[in-house]
């Protein structure tokens, strides 16, 4: 799935050396495509303030679309 830049996606894989977890909700920033073909986005992710608390890049398939039927929420970030 080809994501539009600036829109929020969802992860579907934990990040631990972020403190990001499956579900947490990111900004598509930036697309890449890796020397092997691989697609991937570089992501940013926000506080409940709004506040950026980490930039990664990941491969397209740690991403999903947001759907209707998901109920967004907040967790306390757990430190490293």
């Amino acid at each position: 799935m080809t994501f539009d830049l600036y829109t929020e996606a969802v992860l579907t894989h934990d990040l631990p050396e972020h403190n990001l977890r499956r579900g947490d909700v990111v900004v598509i920033v930036d697309h890449h495509v890796a020397r092997d073909g691989e697609e991937g986005y570089s992501i940013e992710v926000f506080n409940a303030t709004g506040d950026t608390i980490a930039v990664a890049t990941v491969p397209e398939n740690y991403l999903e679309p947001l759907r209707s039927d998901e109920v967004l929420c907040a967790r306390v970030l757990q430190p490293a």
